[in-house]
């Protein structure tokens, strides 16, 4: 098969997919929800859309959801800009669950989005652990889990070279001609376009931010909180540890440790309220090798245990 061939199979199953909307209340107010659109049993579903002219009604959506423009430009209405966002080709729009979204375009050419859907909690398990490297882009999967209309939105371009496109290319071709081992085969490439999500959102980060030499270090910590140490820091910034214990301490008010645990804690409580994780998964995935010493510092951080803290 083709990348056109699939790419012509996914955009004529399109329709056929279970994109019903179901009228609910939502903060006091009537919106739609559409619910996961593919078979129960999948973790990662690739559908696409070629059309000329869509105007999608508004809605939520129970699950992740990557849209890439593989031809032409849309928009994307989201509740948090409040406007419609152009998404040029080769743009991606990155959705959490439960936040307000909708496409909008019009062409005199066929205009091609490649949607990337993901379970919520097939995500939380496979994918969140790779991904928390970056802080921000750590809460924003995590947020919806704790409110459940959180309104951040990512929108990201990528070049026409960029392997992105050739991952979801790959993925595309796996979706159109299904086998048994399909899903097996999605995962490690779902888990490589999401990194490269990552990389894109830190360095897309970074030139809007012009952090400080500081608020660098302090991002550095933040990811890699699981085993960074004042040394490796320093290494890393070409700097004494002396010098960056001094500069830490002056601009922050805080040691190195305190940065540290603060990086390691807050992410904890975000893994421990957002997902099913048990305590020692938790743990391990912030750094802590020996539980009972997690449940030390977690106790003498919120001066609570993470069970007592985090009460279901």
């Amino acid at each position: 098969m083709t990348l056109e061939d699939a790419l012509q199979k996914l955009g004529d199953a399109f329709p056929q997919l279970h994109w019903d909307f179901v009228p609910e209340s939502i903060r006091e107010s009537d919106e739609v929800m559409s619910y996961w659109p593919g078979e129960p049993q999948e973790d990662v579903l690739v559908c696409v859309l070629k059309t000329r002219h869509v105007s999608e009604v508004f809605h939520r959506q129970d699950f992740f959801f990557l849209n890439f423009a593989y031809r032409g430009d849309y928009q994307a209405l989201s509740t948090r800009s409040d406007n419609l966002l152009t998404i040029r080709e080769n743009g991606c729009y990155i959705g959490q669950p439960f936040s307000g979204y909708a496409i909008r375009g019009d062409s005199d050419k066929d205009i091609v989005i490649v949607g990337v859907l993901i379970q919520k909690n097939a995500f939380f398990r496979e994918y969140l652990s790779s991904l928390s490297v970056d802080n921000s882009m750590f809460h924003f999967f995590l947020d919806p889990q704790t409110d459940r209309f959180s309104q951040d939105v990512i929108a990201l371009s990528f070049g026409s070279g960029h392997p992105f496109r050739k991952l979801l290319e790959m993925m595309i071709l796996e979706y159109a001609d299904r086998k048994e081992d399909t899903q097996a085969i999605l995962k490690p490439l779902t888990l490589a376009l999401l990194m490269h999500v990552a990389r894109e959102y830190r360095k897309t980060s970074a030139k809007a931010g012009r952090e400080s030499l500081t608020d660098r270090m302090i991002r550095y910590i933040g990811e890699h909180a699981d085993r960074a140490t004042l040394a490796m820091t320093a290494a890393h910034f070409s700097y004494h540890p002396n010098y960056v214990s001094s500069l830490l301490r002056k601009k922050t008010g805080r040691t190195f440790s305190e940065i540290l645990l603060e990086q390691r804690m807050d992410r904890a409580l975000a893994l421990l309220e957002g997902t099913s994780l048990s305590v020692e998964e938790v743990a391990a995935m912030v750094g802590y090798n020996d539980t009972s010493n997690f449940y030390r510092a977690f106790r003498g951080y919120y001066h609570a245990s993470p069970r007592e803290y985090v009460k279901p």
